[in-house]
């Protein structure tokens, strides 16, 4: 290997096998130039026959090499430089081989991890499909929960019809509604809760198959079951409830508001350019949000103009779509002229009660004096459909009529009077409108003073109703000078007449001042009423005409300042007469105490039947040398107010106290018996002889709501009168509304107390009165001149 005779690979083969240069015939210098020219090119003999050449078993001879080649002689050109060394391409090809095997090996990895994922999709659908059998399962369940409360109910309801127990009836029948509605409110919340899932993100699932697999959970519900104008909304994380949309002008309704879902509106479709022979082809249309057709008389719209599936309003003057009950029952169908009617109506739709006890702020949350005005808390509930109840004010949430009573008893010693006064604040900037406003006048002892102040008015969502007392005396102080009589039934009530009643309401004022002795027949001034076709005043605005037959409830007061001590032996009368034909009737009257240079107020409320063109009057009657001075102000203290409500839903019934069995002498809570002045009416009576508790019970036949109004006049001796309105039978039997007085007024020869209150009444409902005389003697009743009853 050491020989200079070899280049390149030629140096790594044995020496017997490398190839030897072949001497030619040369002569001189052609034998040197020759030799270079070989060194050029070697040619190296087929290995395969030198191989053999070297191995003499095979049968060939080494000297055989010299000669001529064996078989086919390959010749390879080896020149510097031009090797290919066979360890890189060893070392290549392993690395492609093992590369190759890698590739394979993650395909199959994949492979695997793609079955895995795809099990686990088909185990996700399996539990869901679980699920959904589970949810339908536990649906069928409730249902069939549900029908078994129906047929109970129906059960219940057809054996208390055997048994004739009618009120007993209604009571049950109230509580399994508000039970099946628990049912069906528990089952959709549930059916909800099962329902709604979370929407699983597949891409992300198969990006990310190293993670954990997480099934769909379950939606939480509200905490709390939502109000009736509310909706659980599950966007939000809690869920919590959330108010209805309303429909804004121009959209209407296509889906109601429920307990899961918000109220769906959709916009107006335009008729006029869907229909454009809608109105007939010479009649111009108008887009609404129904459709209106220009020139049209009234009479021809509501002989079926608007079509089918629409009705014409006459308020609006226009055609409407009628509505669509959206699964609710249809109580009444549309018409040419009226809408469809859908739900269950309620009896008492028409009418609602509410009542609340009132007492005194305590001294040390406010200034202790009432000079500028003191607000009373109103106790109530803390809402309701009808009105919310906060920081001992009312706040109305429904548009309607009210007529509010509110007894007030206290003991004082301010100089001058009190004022007691109900405000009405249109909203939260504005300042109050002050409606109605009783004076309690000084009196000479401190005794205990019972006065009503009552009011009717026209009201909208989010009026704020507040009950004030205030005292012209800057010394007037709260915790000295003031004590009021703690009554356990409430004082405030509230009747709300709703405006598909028909009815109508008036407010008006009387002269701001005026001197009168013996007789003084008041003239008014209308500040509000709601339908002056309906009620109107007399050319001499003296007295109220009404255009139809109807019930008036009304309360007149009348502030006044005395002079003369007959003013206090007699003290004063205030009637009212309905003149009907040129012909006056005295209807009923009051009594109140007089007083001798002193302010007070005399007050007279009730209810009435009045026919088409009868006309309502007052008188207020003094003794002879007693001078008055009537006044009147923006305070509310000289105020005319009545609601009048047509006959269809209404009566009205008048009654006296009995000449006979009138509690004297001692008298600890006894009934009161009276004797009926008005015809009678199919809704109450009073019960006649031959019935129990005779000329005591005023009986009621249908649901509904009613007003009582009572005034008594009397002598006593007594330090307390208790005057209370009691309810019979049923679970709210007890008391309903109390009045208390004190002693009678020095010099006085008679004294009065009065009582209003409303309160809600069931068909066989049945009310009584009663007196109670703490240390004294209930010595006489008048039946005449300043004590009756009336009932609306």
């Amino acid at each position: 290997n050491e020989s200079r005779d070899c280049r390149g690979i030629e140096c790594r083969l044995p020496l017997r096998i490398r190839p030897k240069v072949r001497g030619g015939s040369c002569v001189g210098e052609e034998c040197s130039a020759a030799g270079e020219a070989d060194m050029s090119s070697v040619y190296l003999s087929d290995r395969a026959a030198q191989f053999l050449g070297d191995y003499p078993e095979f049968g060939h001879a080494a000297s055989e090499l010299g000669g001529a080649p064996l078989g086919v002689q390959l010749t390879c050109d080896i020149k510097p430089e031009n090797e290919v060394p066979s360890e890189d391409a060893l070392i290549l090809h392993l690395q492609l081989a093992k590369g190759q095997e890698k590739l394979v090996e993650a395909l199959r990895a994949q492979q695997v991890v793609i079955r895995d994922l795809q099990q686990k999709l088909v185990d996700q659908q399996e539990a869901l499909l679980s699920q959904q059998r589970d949810v339908l399962q536990q649906q069928r369940h409730m249902y069939e929960q549900m029908d078994a409360v129906k047929n109970q109910f129906g059960q219940l309801l057809e054996t208390i019809k055997q048994a004739s127990f009618r009120g007993l009836q209604g009571e049950l029948q109230s509580y399994f509604e508000n039970h099946l509605a628990g049912l069906q409110s528990q089952a959709r919340s549930h059916l909800q809760k099962s329902y709604a899932v979370h929407k699983m993100d597949i891409d992300s699932k198969v990006m990310d198959v190293v993670g954990e697999t997480h099934f769909p959970q379950p939606l939480r519900g509200c905490r709390s079951p939502c109000g009736s104008e509310e909706f659980c909304d599950f966007q939000r994380d809690p869920p919590q409830c959330e108010k209805c949309t309303m429909c804004p002008p121009g959209f209407f309704l296509i889906a109601q508001c429920s307990q899961t879902a918000d109220r769906m509106c959709q916009q107006d479709r335009d008729e006029c350019l869907e229909l454009p022979q809608i109105c007939g082809e010479r009649v111009k249309c108008l887009n609404t949000p129904g459709f209106k057709c220009l020139g049209v008389s009234e009479r021809k719209a509501v002989t079926g103009l608007c079509g089918p599936e629409y009705f014409y309003n006459q308020e609006l003057q226009e055609c409407q779509a009628c509505s669509d009950c959206d699964g609710e029952p249809l109580v009444a169908p549309c018409t040419a002229i009226s809408d469809a009617v859908c739900g269950q109506i309620s009896e008492n739709q028409l009418s609602q009660i509410w009542m609340a006890k009132v007492t005194l702020p305590p001294a040390g949350t406010s200034s202790t004096h009432i000079f500028p005005g003191l607000q009373l808390n109103i106790q109530g509930k803390e809402s309701s459909r009808l009105l919310s109840n906060e920081s001992g004010r009312v706040t109305f949430l429904q548009h309607g009529l009210v007529w509010l009573d509110h007894n007030f008893a206290i003991k004082h010693s301010c100089r001058n009077f009190l004022q007691v006064g109900m405000r009405l604040n249109r909203s939260q900037e504005e300042e109050g409108q002050d409606l109605s406003g009783v004076r309690i006048e000084q009196p000479d002892g401190k005794y205990f003073q019972g006065v009503s102040v009552s009011i009717g008015v026209e009201v909208e969502p989010n009026h704020i109703f507040t009950l004030l007392l205030k005292s012209p005396n800057q010394h007037c102080n709260q915790s000295k000078d003031l004590q009021v009589f703690d009554v356990p039934t409430p004082s405030l009530s509230v009747l709300w007449l709703s405006h598909d009643t028909g009815a109508v309401a008036m407010m008006a004022q009387m002269s701001l001042l005026a001197h009168y002795q013996t007789s003084y027949r008041p003239t008014f001034r209308i500040t509000t009423v709601s339908d002056p076709y309906m009620v109107s005043l007399t050319h001499d605005s003296r007295g109220v005409r009404f255009t139809e037959s109807g019930v008036v409830k009304f309360v007149i007061q009348q502030a006044l300042y005395s002079m003369g001590h007959t003013c206090i032996r007699e003290g004063f009368s205030l009637i009212t007469y309905t003149t009907r034909n040129t012909t006056g009737l005295k209807m009923m009257q009051a009594f109140k105490t007089g007083v001798n240079y002193r302010d007070t107020s005399i007050a007279l409320s009730g209810a009435v039947t009045v026919e088409s063109k009868d006309i309502l009057t007052f008188e207020i009657t003094s003794p002879s040398q007693c001078n008055i001075r009537y006044f009147g102000d923006s305070t509310g203290i000289s105020i005319l107010s009545l609601i009048w409500i047509p006959s269809a839903v209404s009566s009205a019934l008048t009654a006296t106290v009995s000449r006979t069995g009138l509690p004297s002498g001692a008298v600890r809570n006894k009934p009161l018996l009276f004797q009926q002045i008005s015809p009678d009416t199919p809704q109450v009576h009073l019960a006649r002889s031959g019935d129990s508790n005779a000329r005591r019970n005023f009986v009621f036949h249908e649901q509904g709501t009613a007003n009582i109004a009572l005034n008594l006049k009397l002598i006593h001796s007594c330090n307390i009168v208790k005057l209370t309105l009691q309810r019979v039978g049923g679970q709210q039997a007890g008391p309903v509304a109390q009045q208390v007085s004190g002693s009678m007024p020095e010099g006085s020869e008679w004294t009065s107390i009065g009582l209003r209150a409303s309160f809600q009444v069931q068909n066989g409902t049945a009310v009584y009165v009663t007196l109670d005389c703490i240390r004294g003697r209930v010595n006489q009743i008048t039946q005449e001149g300043g004590t009756n009853i009336s009932i609306l």
